[in-house]
């Protein structure tokens, strides 16, 4: 029996919703059959994998190493895959430190197969990091079938810290940060920026982001966003300006049966009903 995350109005108001009820759907989502066998499949045999070809040759394992780096969507492409994996990211020439999305080298990084070290698949913890964010990453794309905006913001929250956080905040980060497709959509949505923003050179979308941020948020530096507040503050925005662009927020559907919902039985109540209806 599959499950699909409860998500009866967007915007703000649903995010909100998603938030306060996530762990408990994300409880309910994580125990459905497909993605139970996905995980423990991975786990009792990713150990036996050393190389770059035993990884792509095997598409379950290889279903939940792509998804849990946002990468699913790349399931067919077995040569570029298995390229980006053998020759790690050591080397300075490796195919995956050539792209300016960050998540080619985080999944080579973390595999580890073309770097000095070697496989990191029987590290103590290995396998459980991988299918903790493999199952998030599922949730997401779950929620993202019935609003993409949503998953968006979710994926904003959980991955902006890494771009906070980087040695460079004030500067590369932006440029790493526009590269992250997902990231960079809320971004622009958060910061208003017109729609010929990304026909820019990078340096001047780099530029205007700073401007945004040092006006908007304090700062030019992404490390801003280490402060949940400033995160919220950017996923309102973007939430807000999306439900602006699609119209008004009754046409999501079941925003009229949540609207009267509350109206009866107060928001906290109709919180409730929702969560009894995950069991």
């Amino acid at each position: 029996m599959s499950f699909d995350p409860i998500v009866p109005v967007g915007g703000v108001a649903g995010y909100r919703l998603l938030v306060r009820t996530e762990t408990t759907q994300r409880a309910v989502f994580d125990r459905q059959p497909e993605i139970a066998r996905d995980v423990a499949y991975f786990q009792e045999n990713i150990a036996k994998v050393t190389s770059a070809e035993q990884l792509v040759a095997d598409r379950r394992l290889l279903t939940v190493a792509l998804g849990a780096f946002g990468l699913g969507d790349e399931i067919d492409k077995k040569a570029f895959i298995r390229k980006i994996l053998a020759e790690g990211t050591e080397n300075r020439e490796a195919l995956a430190n050539k792209f300016v999305d960050p998540r080619y080298g985080e999944i080579a990084k973390a595999f580890g197969f073309g770097n000095l070290a070697g496989a990191r698949t029987g590290d103590p913890g290995f396998s459980e990091r991988i299918t903790d964010a493999y199952r998030v990453r599922a949730f997401e794309i779950a929620v993202g079938e019935q609003d993409e905006s949503l998953r968006l913001a979710l994926n904003f929250r959980r991955d902006i810290g890494k771009f906070a956080n980087a040695n460079d905040p004030v500067s590369t980060a932006w440029l790493s940060a526009l590269g992250d497709q997902p990231v960079r959509a809320v971004l622009e949505g958060a910061f208003n920026l017109p729609a010929g923003f990304s026909q820019l050179d990078v340096d001047r979308q780099r530029e205007e982001l700073q401007r945004v941020a040092l006006r908007d948020f304090g700062s030019k530096s992404m490390a801003v966003f280490n402060d949940p507040e400033n995160v919220d503050k950017a996923i309102n925005r973007y939430l807000i300006r999306k439900s602006i662009e699609n119209g008004p927020s009754a046409s999501t559907p079941g925003m009229a049966a949540l609207s009267l919902l509350q109206g009866a039985v107060g928001p906290s109540a109709a919180q409730n009903l929702l969560l009894s209806n995950l069991g």
